[in-house]
């Protein structure tokens, strides 16, 4: 059996790790069971936003004394994920897992959060945003599920990954030995990479076939997706770390999980399905006050429409050569949810290639029972 906490830490500022440390220093936590960091950085997200490198550097130095282990050992046992980008009312803040396995411990009767963490391999700038990208993240997935003690693939609700991108050293580095890239286009190596980790999670939960993901589909067959994947790229890193949440018989937490998915960004009606799925009760679509602080975090996938339009309505997000479409995505989606929870300090990400419908995406709640 195991058990989970969760915690969510405001964040003055990127390097700021006080949230965390005043855990465990009221040893509310203790640093040897911190298994992941999910952060939201006010970076934009972009190819250069070293906000996320700047934030994993902040937390990871942060916990080396207290693991008695240096910087890059604490970065190989905890699963950093630093998302940039908190754009509209969206609040910088990260949410810490911590996990530890208990005995003697009678079962809830009921299933309860559990959390996996896996690692995939380093890989090759010709390897981002193609096949073996997916092959080599279902496989991680399918780990992080065994970590988690979820047999069911309905059981699981999230799955956070954060995956590489190419930097234009990474494309040379590429060509140097005769390898071509999906891109060469490193904004857009995002989105390659995105989708690719996401198609990944399909696979693994039996979402779509192991064989029917080509190369040419990543980023082109729309028809192919995962309704629980959430991936964000970024520079500081070269292999896919994953986050793997859904609810658990093995597991005697204090939470659920659940999720829905958004079919464009301003779906409402799926935010409140979520919200229902781990009791949460809504009075005039609004989340009545005594629930409130059951709420831990509310974690969803943005994306600009790829058509152009909202139900029908011309949107211009794919036009704005000043702010990229990510952004103005993000702080749609954050206020929609915002709105509902009354809280604006939620975690959304930018960029759902193959995660959910194209123009919508995942979300999904945890909340304390």
């Amino acid at each position: 059996m195991q058990t989970v906490s969760v915690y969510r830490v405001a964040m003055a500022h990127p390097a700021d790790v006080s949230g965390v440390l005043a855990l465990l220093d009221e040893e509310v936590l203790k640093a040897e069971d911190i298994v992941a960091i999910l952060g939201k950085t006010e970076g934009n997200g972009c190819v250069n936003d070293f906000t996320r490198g700047y934030a994993t550097m902040a937390f990871s130095n942060a916990l080396a004394s207290r693991l008695a282990m240096s910087p890059d050992e604490v970065q190989q046992r905890i699963a950093f994920v630093m998302s940039g980008g908190t754009e509209g009312v969206m609040s910088p803040h990260a949410t810490i897992f911590a996990r530890k396995d208990v005995t003697d411990a009678e079962e809830v009767g009921e299933k309860r959060l559990a959390i996996g963490v896996a690692f995939t391999r380093d890989f090759l700038p010709e390897e981002l945003g193609r096949t073996i990208m997916v092959t080599e993240t279902a496989a991680a997935v399918r780990e992080a599920m065994r970590q988690a003690g979820i047999d069911d693939p309905a059981d699981v609700h999230f799955v956070q990954i954060k995956t590489p991108l190419l930097t234009a050293e990474r494309v040379d580095d590429a060509h140097r030995r005769g390898q071509t890239v999906a891109t060469e286009d490193t904004y857009k190596s995002m989105g390659y990479a995105r989708g690719a980790s996401a198609l990944g999670v399909a696979v693994a939960l039996g979402e779509i076939g192991a064989g029917d993901v080509s190369d040419d589909d990543i980023l082109h067959d729309w028809a192919l997706s995962s309704s629980v994947a959430s991936t964000s790229a970024g520079i500081e890193l070269l292999g896919n770390e994953i986050i793997l949440m859904g609810n658990s018989a093995k597991s005697i937490s204090p939470y659920l999980i659940g999720h829905a998915v958004m079919r464009d960004a301003i779906d409402a009606a799926a935010v409140r399905d979520a919200l229902r799925q781990v009791r949460i009760r809504l009075e005039d679509g609004d989340v009545v006050a005594e629930d409130y602080e059951r709420i831990v975090n509310v974690l969803a996938k943005a994306e600009a429409d790829p058509t152009g339009r909202v139900r029908g309505r011309r949107h211009i997000m794919l036009d704005d050569s000043d702010i990229n479409s990510t952004r103005h995505a993000r702080g749609v989606v954050n206020g929609v949810i915002a709105s509902i929870v009354g809280d604006p300090m939620i975690y959304v990400s930018g960029g759902a290639e193959h995660q959910g419908p194209a123009g919508g995406g995942p979300v999904a709640v945890i909340a304390h029972v």
